[in-house]
């Protein structure tokens, strides 16, 4: 293999830096007056010490370490190789054959009186000379580089004074980076930290000031504008805490990216961003089972249906992480498709990934498509989810929730798919939605598909996820551009949040653990008020709530909730041996008596009034209470009030309407 100019020249270098730490070797032996023996044992020695060395060092790859990016991770690699080099030069010494030079000894007499001194010495030199070399590289390298940005007319205007808060691991890489990195936008000042213990202490040549309660002097006193939080996984108590002390010294903020993103490889630590807020939620991050999602999903063709979609696309950009011989990205819609594959291309084969273009209500085509790439494991993401939408549009929730739904399973059925897994939602349990009684109805057939069939049917229920495309937080940061008002629904309405990331890993972490017939239900914390969620945004757009922004109620539209139930022990849920996934009570469904209720639902899908629909869903799924009336223009008046008290919903009453006896 031909070497390039540099990497000979590296070589060179380490070759040069082995000899003269030999030579220095036997002078520190001798004190610097080396006896005409252990000269000319010198000069017979070099050359064996020099392939060694160079050989061992090529060996344990110490030439694929790049010289400007060398650190401490480095150090290991290289001492190891220089070990075992020394120990190759103590066999050498004792096991090398005989042989006659004009010094008149013999080779292995000229090594057995090596001095075990010279070989320690050489061993320490060499390290620390190899080390050395590739330091200083370093460090000429982010010199030049750095003076070479701020020669630059966009790099060289005046930066934003920063005080990073938090001076643990994450502060470290941070102002490493900071360091490192001429570019970044912002001139460090210092840290805060509240551990007494660092104070006065300087990290990466910034000094810790002191704690956080006196953020606002350390401000005045720096002339800081920008304060950062470089705190890993802080809570949200701490965020919120930190961000009204910044708020309050005059000060922008912003954060690190949160473990989510770090972890998928998709940002570095030193890419900072405003405070979001996800952020202020408060998330812990997912401990997921590693080798057994690799195992799920690794050298398996995977599809996943609604790939374009918020959950789809997220599913997918995990999903490629356990390196899938290919990934088949099915949508309706080439748009979201385009951009997903691109995104997925930059860090993943593009030879590995499929786009497709197709309904998953059209049969015929997610036939064609199953028999043509085979996959051995679907996500099924796809469904309409939009609840006042789905309220006008029930023929269409009805075909593309449950018929697509069916669709999907039947062919995974039918094509010995190993596993699918279908995406649910809160809103199917107690459903007063079309969307969510159609997706309870999705939930019925899977599970009873599952009682004959050797494919294993998963279905994995969770409530509503943050930024999601059509949702709350996109539609209120819209409404704050345009200056408001803020509208929410009703004061005391709620509901649970999780990140996207986070519901698309347990997704994964669930699908390993079914067997088949499961609905597994996350773990999703405290609901969160909606019009605190509101307040938190406007705050953290730099406006005043109520002041500068107005927050207006406008009344629950048809379908909607209160607050949306995610009952664990209504459900008779047990755990599992993740902490934030939960397996709801089995429910035997009849197989033949479903696929004729659906049938029927199928014919009056495209052509009956959206009432007729909703009764008739009514009629197949329990605790299915729709609006009287609930199309356009009507309000809740008309609403069939739910069993249940006003501190909360009533029990989850069972799906007993086509007949079936589940415990009624």
């Amino acid at each position: 293999m031909k070497l390039s100019r540099a990497r000979a020249l590296q070589h060179a270098v380490d070759a040069t830096v082995v000899a003269v730490a030999l030579l220095l070797a036997y002078l520190m032996r001798f004190e610097g007056l080396l006896p005409r023996i252990y000269a000319k044992q010198l000069v017979l020695l070099l050359p064996y010490v020099i392939v060694v060395r160079m050989g061992l060092l090529f060996g344990f790859g110490v030439h694929r370490l790049v010289w400007r990016y060398v650190g401490l991770r480095d150090l290991p690699r290289i001492f190891g190789a220089l070990l075992a080099g020394s120990a190759v030069l103590l066999l050498l010494r004792y096991g090398l054959a005989p042989v006659t030079v004009g010094l008149g000894l013999q080779v292995n007499q000229t090594l057995a009186v090596v001095p075990y001194g010279v070989l320690a010495a050489e061993l320490l030199l060499a390290t620390f000379g190899l080390v050395a070399v590739r330091v200083l590289w370093r460090v000429k390298t982010e010199r030049d580089g750095r003076s070479a940005l701020r020669a630059r007319p966009d790099v060289a205007q005046e930066k934003t004074r920063a005080l990073l808060i938090g001076a643990g691991a994450a502060g470290v890489m941070v102002a490493r980076e900071v360091h490192s990195t001429a570019a970044l936008g912002f001139k460090v000042v210092g840290f805060l930290d509240d551990d007494p213990h660092k104070h006065g202490t300087i990290i990466h040549g910034f000094r810790v000031l002191g704690g956080t309660e006196a953020l606002a002097a350390f401000a005045a006193a720096e002339q800081a504008e920008l304060a950062i939080i470089t705190i890993a996984r802080a809570p949200a108590a701490t965020i919120r805490r930190l961000v009204a002390l910044a708020e309050a010294a005059g000060l922008r903020v912003q954060i690190i990216p949160g473990l989510y993103e770090i972890l998928g490889g998709r940002v570095s630590i030193s890419k900072v961003r405003d405070v979001a807020i996800e952020d202020l939620l408060g998330r812990e991050a997912v401990q997921l089972e590693e080798d057994a999602i690799a195992s799920f999903i690794a050298d398996k063709v995977v599809l996943v249906t609604g790939a374009g979609g918020s959950i789809g696309s997220e599913i997918c950009r995990q999903v490629v992480r356990y390196g899938p011989r290919q990934l088949l990205l099915l949508d309706q819609a080439e748009t979201p498709i385009f951009h997903i594959e691109h995104e997925l291309a930059r860090g993943f084969d593009p030879a590995r990934l499929t786009p497709l273009i197709g309904s998953v209500t059209d049969r015929t085509r997610m036939a064609t498509i199953l028999a043509a790439h085979r996959p051995r494991v679907v996500f099924h993401a796809a469904a309409h989810k939009h609840v006042p939408l789905m309220e006008l549009n029930p023929g269409e929730a009805i075909r593309n929730n449950v018929l697509g739904s069916r669709n999907m399973a039947d062919l995974a059925h039918e094509h010995g798919v190993d596993a699918f897994v279908m995406i649910s939602t809160d809103k199917a349990v107690n459903p007063t939605s079309v969307m969510g009684a159609t997706k309870r109805l999705a939930e019925m057939y899977v599970q009873a598909l599952a009682q004959r069939s050797s494919t294993r049917f998963i279905t994995v229920r969770f409530g509503n996820v943050l930024g999601s495309q059509g949702s709350v937080v996109p539609l209120f940061r819209e409404q704050i551009a345009r200056g408001g008002p803020v509208t929410v629904t009703h004061p005391e309405m709620r509901r649970y949040f999780m990140t996207i990331p986070e519901a698309s890993q347990l997704v994964l972490q669930a699908a390993t653990m079914g067997r088949g017939g499961e609905i597994f239900i996350l773990e999703m914390g405290q609901p969160v008020a909606i019009v605190a969620l509101a307040r938190d945004l406007i705050a953290l757009s730099g406006y005043v709530p109520d002041e500068d922004i107005e927050i207006a109620f406008t009344g629950m539209r048809p379908g909607e909730k209160l607050c949306e139930e995610i009952n664990l022990s209504a459900e008779n849920a047990t755990t599992t041996k993740h902490p934030r996934i939960w397996i709801g009570a089995h429910q035997d469904v009849e197989h033949g008596q479903l696929v004729a209720a659906i049938e029927g639902l199928a014919a009056l899908a495209t052509t009956a009034a959206p009432a007729l629909l909703r009764a008739e869903l009514a009629r197949h799924v329990g605790g299915y209470q729709p609006y009287v009336g609930a199309a356009a223009g009507e309000g809740a008046d008309a609403r069939v009030e739910p069993t249940g008290s006003a501190e909360g919903p009533g029990p989850e009453r069972p799906d007993t309407a086509i007949g079936l006896a589940l415990g009624a």
